[in-house]
């Protein structure tokens, strides 16, 4: 029997509105930063994000952009 090597499905979160939205990955080579960027165009609020994780879900990476806009600390 031979191994099969699958790599692990990459998930991107966020909140928005309350809500969180599901973004999908738009490639694996593209750094979850750059995700970030990417998704930037559409959220605006992401441009000021960080990204967190990953954290192993559902065997998903997932990744959550969390804004710092309205955050007094």
């Amino acid at each position: 029997m031979a191994l099969e090597i699958k790599g692990i499905k990459r998930v991107f979160k966020m909140k928005r509105n309350g809500k969180e939205i599901v973004l999908d990955d738009p490639g694996n080579g593209m750094s979850p930063t750059e995700v970030m960027d990417f998704y930037s165009l559409n959220y605006p609020e992401l441009t000021t994000a960080t990204v967190h994780g990953p954290e192993i879900e559902d065997d998903q990476a997932v990744y959550e952009f969390k804004t710092t806009i309205g955050v007094k600390g």
